[in-house]
């Protein structure tokens, strides 16, 4: 997984300070919700040895689309949203993504 996607909340300060000083305006909700998806997206891209699927956002949940932009799958948050369980444990968010993009790529 890039260095540059945050896997802690540690992270998240870190990289949110640093865009502050580049004169970007982001918050932690901002950086996390692209951290998410960002993760998702890597272990997609290591699960299928290249860039075949796409994540994106749809409302709270993310959503799946393979190269010919046909749904797989939805991963949806465990609480409230995928900030409340990146803030609450993001190791065990990451787990669960992983163990989603398992099932999703393994059930083609």
């Amino acid at each position: 997984m890039s260095v540059e996607i945050p896997q802690s909340m540690d992270d998240v300060v870190m990289q949110v300070a640093q865009r502050k000083l580049h004169g970007e305006n982001v918050t932690e909700d901002d950086v996390i919700k692209r951290a998410v998806r960002d993760i998702l997206q890597a272990l997609f891209d290591e699960a299928l040895e290249g860039h075949y699927d796409d994540v994106k956002w749809s409302g709270d949940d993310l959503e799946v689309t393979d190269f010919m932009g046909k749904p797989v799958g939805k991963v949806s948050p465990k609480s409230a949203s995928f900030i409340t369980d990146f803030r609450e444990n993001a190791d065990e968010l990451t787990l669960r993504l992983e163990d989603e993009t398992t099932k999703l790529v393994g059930g083609r």
